[in-house]
């Protein structure tokens, strides 16, 4: 792979070095510094010149600093003539901000996505995103991917016979639908309503969880009010074993503690697009590795093969 050159962000490092690993291309140096003004500076510290460059930068925590850099990297990029700029986003915070639904708020999914692509994006290579309609906000090609394929490799290893699969609200249902018909169990969800990025009530969960072993998917966890909600519904139907599933942990304000300490909670298990400090984990945990699937679609992408063929 000659004319491909991989540089990565300071948000995720170890998941670009892996990335490479699977490549077997090298990873390029990316020098980031900051002005007495507190403005940044990035430089590519590799020839672009025609090639294809690929920039790997999830949006976490500190998700407006990570934002700009990815921005100046994008700039950068197209300064030194790239042949093609594609932004391989594992995690877009952004994308929760997808629809005004309340007065005079901002669509920031749209605005970020827009802002991508006058910096010089050609391309953008995503992991689950929130909702299907983010996708529409570029205007540039994107590629989405989905981690389903490495969470129910991991959750067949178990008997699942008396198995469903729940969804904490109704607009993850297509996804944890296609998830159960991978693990060949049923489906249900939970009906909720959300009054704050904290505060959610779930008044039912629909379907036939009595007396089962629940698996909760959900594509991100952040403060885990949703979940611990939800399992406070599912225990009061008496279920036998709760894990918890989802492609982003971001696990924010103490939460891996708290989903840990959960009563009937058996495993917490996430995929490494956001990278998860060790002294945050807890015993329950397991992370699973997407870069075999982003080196992948990353490799179609620079043959010009088909990605969606990833999800026969």
């Amino acid at each position: 792979m000659r004319d491909i050159a991989v540089f990565s962000g300071t948000a995720h490092p170890e998941l670009a070095a892996e990335i490479c690993t699977q490549l077997g291309v090298p990873l390029h140096p990316v020098r980031v510094s900051r002005f007495a003004n507190d403005c940044l500076e990035v430089q590519l510290q590799a020839n672009c010149r025609e090639r294809d460059v690929f920039l790997i930068q999830p949006l976490v925590p500190p998700v407006q600093e990570h934002l700009v850099e990815l921005l100046l990297m994008i700039d950068a990029a197209r300064g030194a003539s790239a042949g093609r700029i594609t932004v391989v986003l594992p995690h877009y915070a952004y994308a929760r901000s997808d629809k005004k639904d309340a007065p005079r708020i901002s669509i920031g999914g749209r605005l970020v996505a827009d802002l991508l692509t006058s910096a010089g994006a050609d391309r953008v290579l995503a992991m689950t995103l929130h909702s299907p309609q983010v996708h529409g906000f570029f205007s540039v090609p994107v590629d989405h991917l989905h981690a389903l394929r490495e969470l129910a490799t991991h959750f067949k290893r178990y008997d699942l016979a008396d198995s469903v699969v729940v969804s904490p609200d109704l607009g993850n249902a297509k996804e944890a639908a296609a998830f159960a018909r991978m693990l060949g169990t049923p489906v249900a969800a939970g009906a909720k309503q959300r009054f704050s990025d904290d505060k959610v009530t779930i008044s039912a969960v629909i379907g036939d969880v009595d007396g089962r072993d629940v698996i909760v998917l959900d594509d991100e966890i952040a403060k885990g009010s949703t979940v611990i909600e939800l399992m406070d519904h599912l225990r009061g139907r008496n279920v036998r074993s709760i894990r918890l599933a989802c492609t982003h942990g971001l696990f924010s304000g103490g939460a891996l503690r708290r989903l840990g300490e959960q009563e009937g909670v058996l495993e917490i298990v996430c995929t490494n697009t956001v990278p998860i400090p060790v002294e945050k984990r807890v015993p329950k945990l397991k992370v699973l590795s997407v870069a075999p699937a982003l080196a992948e679609a990353m490799r179609r992408i620079h043959n010009g093969e088909s990605v969606s063929a990833l999800f026969g």
